[in-house]
């Protein structure tokens, strides 16, 4: 029977609430009249499957805001500002068309800061990790110099061409990644599942059999009875590695193997180079301080080593030296790219250089991304077919053998 919740007030005024069943909704309020009550509401309860999810679609809207919720939220403030829409009636306008339930309560406080008298960048800084050093300091020129929409978009074209980057990335290291465990979860499947039905045809046969055939059956034997202690030691070394790899040593370890290990050299060179001088670029444009824009690429560069040489040029300049002699030093920018660098810094079109340095290493980046992602199809499916290939030569010709020998 459908359960219904109701609001009532009996005759002396006091208010009850609660839950009854009934047919409908006109026999709960007879049921309710019968007990002398007067109905103020009365509607269906909601069942638990309904309630279940209106709480899985709570919790999956309460996800924390992402970079593309402020890429939209950025794309969007640009687009009302430009179209003269004053700044705390365009906040209030996002607010009230944001799905995202955390991220709408962001926006509602930095209309709440702007309607108080704060400075928009004095409202996002609030904002960390939706907001970081780059966006509030390009703001805070704009705001200096009243191109509030101009730089808006700006950073919001670098916000789009930094997503687009990050997904390079990680979809040329997804591909290898997903070949890999194929191979290795095939050639664990044979030497566990396959390999192990073989052991009565091959027993008491290993003086005879080839060399890869005992190897093998060696290796199956010592899978099937050591698995959990092999299983256990594989877990401890990912998690030490992963230990390992968030301490600033084990850190700076790997961000040094990825630019010096052939192969990868060239790619992330080309990705920290292309990182740094476009987020220089775009905050000498938007008349950022030097320090200032010195501090803020060393930040961003996502690499300990050239974070290091950034900070070194901040030292650098903060003495009244010029850029480039840090980075001639440190060896990490090809001199070709110094050489540009000193002749912006020469003409004073600084800004202007290194967007088109960036503008280069991203084209680049992108072409070695395609180059090694092409170059890894063809090697990791040979390597996964030399591996299954050798495990079923091991089993079929010791087997080819034995039955020429019984013909």
């Amino acid at each position: 029977m459908p359960q219904y919740r109701y609001q009532a007030s009996a005759n002396d005024g006091k208010v009850t609430v609660g839950m009854l069943s009934a047919d409908s909704v006109a026999g709960a309020a007879t049921v309710l009249r019968g007990q002398g009550l007067h109905v103020l509401s009365l509607s269906p309860a909601a069942s638990a499957a309904a309630t279940g999810i209106g709480e899985f679609l709570k919790r999956a809207n309460s996800r924390k805001p992402t970079a593309k919720d402020v890429l939209d939220f950025t794309t969007q403030l640009a687009v009302m500002i430009r179209a003269g829409i004053n700044l705390r009636a365009a906040l209030d306008g996002i607010a009230d068309q944001t799905t995202h339930a955390q991220f709408k309560k962001v926006v509602t406080s930095l209309k709440d800061d702007v309607e108080s008298g704060k400075q928009f960048s004095e409202a996002i800084a609030k904002y960390p990790k939706l907001f970081g050093p780059l966006y509030v300091s390009m703001v805070q020129a704009s705001e200096m110099s009243g191109s509030f929409s101009e730089m808006l978009n700006r950073i919001a074209a670098y916000m789009s061409q930094e997503m687009e980057t990050r997904k390079m990335v990680i979809g040329a290291s997804i591909y290898p990644g997903i070949i890999g465990g194929l191979a290795v979860s095939v050639t664990v499947f044979l030497l566990s599942f396959v390999l192990p039905r073989f052991y009565t045809v091959f027993e008491g046969k290993e003086d005879v059999l080839p060399w890869a055939t005992n190897f093998l059956m060696g290796l199956s034997l010592f899978l099937t009875s050591e698995w959990p202690f092999i299983v256990g030691g594989v877990v401890a070394v990912v998690g030490m590695f992963i230990v390992v790899v968030k301490t600033d040593v084990g850190s700076f370890w790997i961000d040094k193997l990825k630019i010096t290990v052939p192969g990868l050299r060239g790619m992330f060179q080309s990705l920290y180079i292309s990182r740094s001088l476009e987020t220089m670029g775009q905050l000498i444009n938007a008349g950022v301080p030097m320090l200032d824009t010195l501090r803020i690429t060393g930040d961003i560069t996502g690499n300990q080593l050239y974070k290091g040489m950034w900070h070194r040029v901040h030292s650098s300049v903060k003495q009244g030296r010029k850029i480039t002699g840090p980075l001639i030093k440190d060896g990490l920018m090809p001199k070709s790219v110094v050489q540009m660098i000193a002749a912006g810094e020469e003409s004073g079109k600084l800004g202007e250089v290194l967007d088109e340095i960036s503008t280069y290493y991203t084209k680049r980046l992108k072409d070695q991304i395609k180059t090694a992602t092409s170059m890894i199809e063809p090697i990791m499916i040979v390597l996964m077919g030399s591996v299954v290939g050798f495990i079923a030569m091991a089993i079929i010709l010791p087997i080819f053998k034995m039955s020429q020998l019984v013909s």
